[in-house]
């Protein structure tokens, strides 16, 4: 799974938001599979177990194929589709939101509840920390010592994440590139070295790569 959108793993983001006397906290993480989707949601259940209500929703899947929400009591369609719908709207997979809800005596009515869940949701996500899953190929250079402080000037001013330095005879270099940038970098590392150094494929790395917002 390469390219999509989620939030960064092992950690929960939070937010709250008050409307009406009712209280709503939203919580966000990162989840894999429905398993670890279920655990987050009883969880998050256990810690508010005296709420009026725990509505959730997640998504799975590089495409988003595998889709659940849950009103937990709430009228029907008016939290946890709302939940889903923002998970949706911001592009993300592989999200899990559970909204919870302290009633505070005052009936919202269906638009408001739904209003309520959509914000609260969309609060949280705010919140989070937003990556893209980028699939980087791994590879491997090794050059002469006296390359080496050129090399990496030219890595640091291109960004190129190095995995790690072997120094030995001779100096290797493990390397993250994202396919597009492999051609020059290549070319270029050759007008570098004047063509003295050996280059390896060590296969594909999938890593999350932060989104500024």
């Amino acid at each position: 799974m390469t390219n999509f959108k989620t939030v960064a793993n092992g950690k929960i983001f939070d937010a709250a938001y008050e409307v009406n006397k009712s209280k709503f906290l939203a919580h966000v993480m990162h989840v894999d599979d429905e398993i670890s989707a279920r655990d987050f949601l009883q969880t998050i259940r256990k810690k508010y177990f005296d709420a009026t209500h725990n509505c959730s929703a997640w998504i799975l899947c590089e495409r988003g194929d595998k889709q659940k929400s849950n009103d937990d009591g709430e009228p029907g369609g008016t939290a946890g589709n709302p939940i889903l719908e923002t998970i949706k709207k911001n592009e993300l997979t592989n999200v899990a939101i559970v909204v919870t809800r302290y009633f505070g005596g005052i009936k919202l009515g269906a638009g408001g509840l739904i209003r309520a869940y959509s914000h609260t949701a969309a609060l949280g996500i705010n919140a989070a920390q937003i990556v893209q899953m980028t699939a980087f190929r791994k590879i491997s250079v090794t050059l002469e010592y006296n390359f080496l402080a050129t090399v990496e000037n030219y890595l640091r001013n291109k960004k190129i994440r190095v995995v790690s330095t072997d120094y030995a005879e001779v100096v290797t270099l493990e390397l993250l590139l994202l396919p597009e940038q492999t051609r020059n970098f290549l070319s270029e590392l050759n007008d570098l070295t004047a063509a003295n150094f050996l280059y390896e494929e060590l296969g594909e790395v999938i890593l999350p790569v932060e989104i500024p917002r």
